[in-house]
């Protein structure tokens, strides 16, 4: 078999490099080593397969690069004042206002008052929903305002034919270009966040507004204070404390749903742990149940923030995610969380004790299902007469969990005064990551270019950068498909894409091969997605679940590349509609799902392993299921067999946590 030169340099570098973890298995080396084997048990062997690639590609650039070449990377990735980035943002005097305090405390709702008076303005929110919420409360008000979200666009144009100058968007697409009277930015906590805080940090910095209204924690008070310092902005600080009480109850519902009452919200992790939630409530109180949740589309999350607000029907419970956590108005009594930590697609983990103190601070709204009121619009928030009913016991909000053993988490993260946030997050402009590019050979993965921008760049101790990690999945992910350009590649790289799903890998690849020949992406001409879906008849079945919630993400991110490439995906309008009908079949399929009450008590049960084996809460530990019995370096895919089986003994490890070996006692296992 005959192999490019590239491919001979990569087997000769997979040699040498086995050679050396053979080494560092002996104890030589095992910082390097423990990377590897590390590397592999958080992320798999794929995780594997991309490190030694790329110190391959390392080994061989470096040779490349001469000392003016190195030193043309360090100016070139100099990115210690971003606040420059922004020329004609900082010929302007803006005035900032910061709106800081707990979860419930109007800090939103005044901002979102001078954003109504004001003639021309933007919402930038973390979520399409919020996006939606304040588009849909701005019209109603009859202040015409736009929608902007990464994959929907509505303008409303006036009677006289002119533009309108109100947009409710997400952070990400905040339209930095054009000059507004008031900008509101909400969660600006987010600007800490390691994958999104450059948006936020981006419009903070980027914005054109006369006035710039900030609203979140009062951890960010410190590090905004220096920005707008940086920035030469003014800055007032609007401090709000809670308007209705929050207490933690001391006893939990000891797994028992009867126990359940009005205006009670389950905070729970799983999309199919929600509906098995809803199924089983429903029939043990024979009451109804709203559920809400980050997929469903946002016209359906409203209808069912109304049916739970109204107190004049049977929705007496909501089954919600955490997010609920951000913004979202729901008049919720006692919040119960099913338990505290999360799956994150590798491990479970205890959830951030900041985000269960955020998710717990939406108990005790106001209007609660206890507590009739005029439900007309479920965006209202408390207005000043509202604070004479404090006083009432009604108004206080209850927090607790589903079973005891969460409980003493929760007061734990109640108490817990978080740190305060120290830098933001940034992303370098894609002009400085395309002329980047340009210095290494054209068959380097753009991975790996990302990854070297990362360890050259220079940050002032303001600001990091952020998204490497999902960045470098979803470049690899595409790395096959040729003739994109570093352009291309950005732009892909930025999108919405979900890197644990395997069906929505395929996709990828399928979208990337149109943008690659600048055709061929009208929604019946591409044979990856499986439209033949709607032609079946819902059903519970749970693959078939799993399909249609693949082809929603699907559609999803077809309708954010058309409005990048606009001529390669062509067929906007029915993708809008084939994600409709995709939704509705979501809904009855999940509605229907039988097998959920037996899954939530599989999941029960496989959390209670979790405990007794001590990963539960643990960071960097994986579920039972995920601890691997054996350890696995797939070099054979660029060896001989015959090579590879020389190099390494097969030794399966059964009933064994391999964490607690020592770096020179854990083997490997080869592959074919």
């Amino acid at each position: 078999m005959q192999h490019s030169s590239s491919e001979a340099e990569l087997q000769q570098f997979a040699w040498k490099l086995s050679l050396a973890i053979l080494s560092q298995a002996r104890g030589k080396e095992p910082e390097f080593y423990e990377s590897l084997y590390r590397s592999y048990v958080d992320n798999g062997t794929e995780a594997l397969n991309a490190q030694i690639k790329y110190l391959y590609h390392g080994s061989r650039v470096n040779k490349l690069f001469s000392k003016s070449d190195l030193k043309d990377h360090e100016r070139l990735l100099d990115l210690r004042y971003p606040t420059e980035w922004y020329p004609e943002t900082r010929a302007m005097q803006r005035s900032i206002h910061l709106h800081v305090g707990p979860t419930n405390s109007g800090k939103t709702f005044h901002a979102l008052k001078r954003l109504e008076e004001a003639e021309s303005g933007v919402y930038a929110g973390p979520l399409r929903l919020l996006a939606h919420e304040v588009y849909t409360r701005l019209n109603a008000k009859g202040i015409l305002c736009d929608l902007l979200t990464g994959d929907e666009r509505i303008e409303r144009i006036e009677a006289e034919g002119r533009r309108n100058v109100m947009v409710s968007c997400t952070v990400e697409m905040v339209p930095i270009n054009d000059e507004v009277d008031v900008a509101v930015i909400d969660e600006i906590q987010m600007i800490g966040d390691q994958d999104r805080g450059w948006a936020w940090t981006q419009a903070l910095l980027g914005v054109k507004a006369k006035e710039v209204h900030l609203c979140g924690e009062a951890r960010t008070v410190p590090l905004i204070r220096e920005l707008a310092a940086q920035m030469g902005d003014k800055l007032e600080i609007h401090n709000y404390q809670r308007l209705t009480p929050l207490k933690p109850m001391y006893t939990s519902l000891y797994g028992n749903l009867k126990a359940l009452k009005p205006g009670d919200c389950i905070v729970c992790f799983s999309r199919v742990g929600i509906h098995g939630l809803k199924r089983e409530i429903e029939g043990l109180t024979h009451r109804r149940v709203a559920i809400v949740y980050g997929s469903l589309p946002p016209e359906t999350r409203a209808q069912q923030a109304r049916l739970f607000n109204d107190p004049n029907n049977d929705y007496d419970f909501l089954v919600a995610s955490d997010a609920i956590g951000m913004g979202l108005n729901l008049s919720i009594k006692r919040i119960i969380f099913e338990k505290t930590s999360k799956f994150n697609g590798i491990q479970r983990l205890q959830i951030n004790e900041n985000q269960i103190k955020q998710i717990a601070g939406r108990a005790g709204r106001y209007r609660t299902a206890l507590q009739p009121n005029d439900v007309n619009s479920a965006d209202d928030k408390p207005n000043e007469s509202s604070q004479l009913q404090l006083s009432q016991p009604n108004n206080v909000g209850y927090v607790t969990s589903l079973e005891p053993k969460d409980l003493p988490y929760i007061h734990k993260a109640l108490k817990h005064e978080a740190e305060p946030i120290t830098s933001a997050g940034i992303f370098p402009p894609a002009n400085i990551i395309n002329q980047f590019a340009t210095y290494f050979p054209p068959d380097t993965p753009f991975g790996y270019i990302l990854l070297r921008l990362f360890e050259v760049a220079h940050t002032h101790r303001n600001f990091y950068l952020c998204g490497l990690r999902e960045l470098v999945k979803i470049a690899d992910m595409i790395e096959p498909v040729k003739n994109l350009s570093i352009r291309d590649r950005i732009i892909f790289c930025s999108a919405p894409v979900n890197t644990r799903e395997p069906k929505f890998r395929k996709i990828c690849v399928a979208y990337a091969r149109c943008i690659a020949k600048n055709g061929g992406g009208g929604l019946l001409d591409i044979p990856e997605l499986n439209l033949d879906i709607l032609d079946q008849k819902p059903t519970a079945d749970k693959e078939y679940l799993s399909d249609l919630e693949a082809l929603h993400r699907s559609l999803i991110l077809y309708l954010w590349l058309s409005y990048r490439f606009e001529g390669v995906f062509i067929t906007q309008a029915m993708a809008s509609y084939v994600k409709e009908l995709v939704e509705k079949n979501i809904d009855v399929a999940l509605a229907n799902f039988s097998v959920s009450s037996r899954l939530r008590k599989q999941l029960k049960s496989s959390r209670k392993i979790a405990v007794v084996n001590g990963s539960q809460g643990s960071p960097g530990c994986s579920t039972p299921e995920l601890i691997r019995n054996d350890i696995v370096l797939p070099v054979s895919s660029i060896l001989p067999q015959s090579e590879a089986d020389s190099l390494f003994v097969r030794q399966p490890i059964e009933h064994m946590d391999v964490r607690s070996l020592r770096a020179e006692e854990r083997p490997f296992e080869v592959r074919a």
